[in-house]
């Protein structure tokens, strides 16, 4: 992986020149689960730029999805970046879509693969067994249709933060503020255009979800990747990749 470049409060990842397309991760999502966009678009004349959203360190009355959108238009001011692209998967969806609805004019395309924002099936239902490790492992490997990408290094991950009581308290602020805040009225009024790509297999945000987001967004493009959870781009990076460049081509972005 790239390194991570510390500037004032911001810490993100950044490689190639050109069009920006900025990506934006998960409640529980590191950087590294873009490798594949990360090493693919930088060649293909392709900025790409991962910011790492203050999911733990917002103060907890503060935690919620305008205030990651937030957080996003002063990381997109302070690098002086306009006509973006934003990617995001789960929550990180859910950000670029308030965000695009708040700031049309900086944002050229959206894509959002297993997105928040009408609909998921939370994993907070099961907090409460928090301290136990298979439990955790259990419900890291549902997020996949294969549940072997649910790596050792992922599910402590997950472990780590769900036992770790500031973590735990964000991320069930987080959860319950994805919940509350649905969107469906808006989105018909949102012309940007969309590329909705999703898991045929997700069960977070299953698919009936994606085909909201298409039959509401105005300008939505749907693709469906087969044999895959709510993660494609890091289930299916190839088949991801090819999808969001063909997209991209077409739109002429």
């Amino acid at each position: 992986m790239n390194k991570i470049i510390q500037d004032e409060e911001f810490r993100y990842i950044e490689s190639g020149k050109g069009q920006p397309l900025i990506i934006l991760h998960g409640l529980m999502g590191g950087l590294s689960n873009f490798k594949g966009v990360l090493e693919h678009f930088p060649n293909n004349g392709y900025q790409i730029i991962i910011p790492e959203l203050p999911v733990y360190s917002l103060p907890i009355l503060n935690t919620s999805v305008k205030s990651l959108s937030e957080f996003l238009y002063d990381f997109i001011s302070h690098r002086g970046l306009k006509d973006v692209i934003l990617l995001g998967n789960s929550l990180g969806g859910h950000v670029g879509l308030l965000f695009t609805k708040n700031h049309p004019e900086l944002v050229k395309g959206l894509v959002l693969t297993g997105s928040s924002g009408l609909y998921e099936n939370n994993l907070g239902d099961g907090y409460p067994k928090r301290g136990d490790y298979d439990y955790i492992k259990k419900k890291s490997e549902a997020v996949f249709y294969d549940p072997k990408i649910a790596t050792k290094e992922i599910v402590d991950e997950v472990f780590e933060s769900v036992n770790d009581r500031n973590k735990l308290v964000r991320t069930l602020a987080l959860a319950k503020s994805a919940i509350r805040h649905n969107m469906a009225k808006e989105l018909p009024k949102m012309k940007t255009p969309t590329a909705i790509i999703w898991g045929k297999q997700d069960s977070v945000t299953p698919p009936n979800v994606a085909e909201e987001f298409n039959n509401l967004l105005p300008d939505s493009n749907l693709y469906w990747i087969d044999k895959c959870g709510h993660a494609p781009m890091m289930e299916h990076p190839l088949k991801f990749n090819t999808i969001l460049q063909h997209w991209l081509e077409a739109r002429k972005f």
